[in-house]
């Protein structure tokens, strides 16, 4: 099923699963030794992709900036209370070289579990972390014109932002990777897209990535245009020659060098602040949709029906999600019933649609990046049971493959205002319809929801909900004529496969 228009993605973090694993089994692990039984599943439930997060190499330095940062620390014990000094192994994002870990089996390991996904329609995905790289980076020392160079004077003011390194031409400060509303990375360095070389060597590192996967998930991909950088940076990041003009942007040519040898490489883009647009005109497949996840976070039905009334150009190519590795759990944001109506929306939703690993279960505690230990958690099984009926839905064509609409839904009377609560859409491919209703609101609610189809007079329809088996009966001359009507209490889901009755 990777051809899916819509596609599924399952988000694993290496590190902890195979650190649990390893304890299962009382023996080091590899990337060979994730379980036939995993992929297979994820075969069964019609997934994508295969998101193995942090699998590149990293350094003593990140690992031991991690381990004495009292302010991170204390973030650590918040979730894993019996917090050990080994289970500290510093941010997969402090890279220091794009080599699959020594620990995890090196390239042999991750081209295995490659093949392995492959027998089963499934795709890798990667992380490439352009922004910045982990401070023994052989770069540091070899080339520190690489990175953002900074001053006595710098350093002096931006303690938080700089630091002074030793390099093989003297010793240089250098910043930290950061953005331009947070103080640095301390566990990074910053690299200086100004700088030609950089553009060049990068556009290499992509190409060997993509000789190893499928797919990348580009973190903080929108650090990288040119109105960022000059944000963030200024003109102290312009080298003395070798340089990149202003307006020039890296993504563009370097995703088309990689399209070049792998022309169904996916690039996919973690991007903030209103740049998805942006960042899907410089050529990647798929964006993040924060924006989405922020506004069910709102719990405003009206808000995120809003959302959902972007052009489907664009909606087709955002990445829906209810949880990463950078948010909270799921489960310890919503109510059971909120739980549901959330995931409805959000990965019934036309896009890519990204599961975390821990999500099914129910887990309520986040597993911070810097860690390889997670909190033992036992599963929840209404979550458990949440997930399975909405994974059953999306083995249907017409929500992978079918086409979208957004439905208008009005009020039952002048002066009901409850109908704004609702969020409705419709799916159809090659005659099958589906409608899914959500009162996306803390009240009961009204509304007749107006269906996009001319071709309903004359017959009779049942709508049979996939979430609970009831079977509703509707004249379809009604359902053109007034809508569908829903009287329903708070977080209430319909999800309706709907089909002509037959005597």
């Amino acid at each position: 099923m990777s051809s899916s228009r819509y596609p599924l993605l399952f988000q694993f973090n290496t590190r902890v699963y195979l650190q649990e694993l390893a304890g299962h089994l009382g023996r080091p692990v590899t990337l060979k030794d994730i379980p036939e039984e995993l992929l297979d599943l994820l075969e069964t439930n019609g997934f994508n992709w295969f998101w193995s997060l942090g699998v590149w190499t990293t350094g003593s330095a990140g690992q031991e900036i991690s381990r004495t940062n009292p302010v991170w620390r204390e973030e650590f014990l918040k979730e894993l209370p019996d917090l050990e000094q080994s289970d500290i192994c510093g941010s997969p994002f402090a890279v220091c070289a794009y080599e699959v870990h020594p620990d995890f089996g090196g390239r042999a390991a991750l081209s295995d579990l490659r093949k392995r996904l492959a027998q089963r329609g499934i795709r890798l995905m990667t992380d490439f972390v352009p922004n910045h790289t982990a401070p023994d980076h052989p770069w540091v020392s070899g080339h520190p014109e690489y990175y953002v160079n900074g001053s006595d004077l710098d350093l002096e003011a931006e303690p938080h932002n700089y630091v002074q390194v030793v390099t093989k031409h003297g010793p240089r400060i250098l910043a930290h990777g950061r953005d331009p509303f947070f103080s640095g990375w301390v566990d990074t360095l910053q690299l200086n897209y100004r700088c030609k070389e950089i553009h060049d060597i990068q556009r290499q590192v992509l190409q060997d990535i993509a000789e190893q996967c499928d797919g990348v998930r580009c973190d903080m991909a929108m650090l990288l245009l040119p109105d960022t950088i000059a944000k963030t940076w200024g003109d102290r990041s312009v080298p003395a020659d070798g340089m990149v003009p202003t307006e020039v942007c890296f993504w563009p040519e370097a995703i088309q060098s990689v399209r070049v040898k792998h022309a169904d490489f996916v690039f996919m883009a973690e991007v903030y602040w209103d740049l998805e647009w942006e960042l899907q005109q410089q050529g990647f497949d798929f964006t993040y949709d924060k924006r989405l996840y922020d506004r069910v976070l709102s719990f405003d039905g009206g808000a995120v029906r809003d959302h959902l009334m972007a052009d489907l150009q664009f909606q087709q190519r955002c990445c829906r999600f209810l949880e990463n590795h950078d948010e909270p759990r799921a489960a310890s944001m919503f109510s059971m019933p909120q739980h549901l109506a959330a995931a409805a929306i959000t990965y019934l939703s036309p896009g890519l649609r990204l599961f975390h690993e821990g999500q099914f279960e129910g887990r309520k505690h986040r597993v911070s990046m810097h860690l390889s230990r997670s909190a033992a958690e036992a599963p929840d099984p209404s979550i458990q049971e949440l997930y399975k009926s909405l994974l059953t839905c999306l083995r249907s064509k017409s929500l992978r493959e079918g086409s979208w609409s957004l439905l208008e839904c009005i009020p039952e009377w002048e002066a009901n205002p409850t109908f704004r609560q609702f969020v409705s859409f419709s799916w159809k491919h090659l005659g099958e319809r589906w409608l899914i209703c959500v009162n996306y609101g803390s009240e009961s609610a009204q509304t007749f929801v107006r269906l996009p189809w001319a071709d309903l007079n004359g017959r009779t329809w049942t709508l049979n909900d996939q979430l609970t088996e009831e079977i509703l009966v509707r004249d379809g001359d009604d359902l053109t004529e007034r809508g569908l009507y829903l009287n329903v209490p708070a977080w209430h889901v319909h999800i309706f496969l709907m089909k002509e009755k037959t005597a």
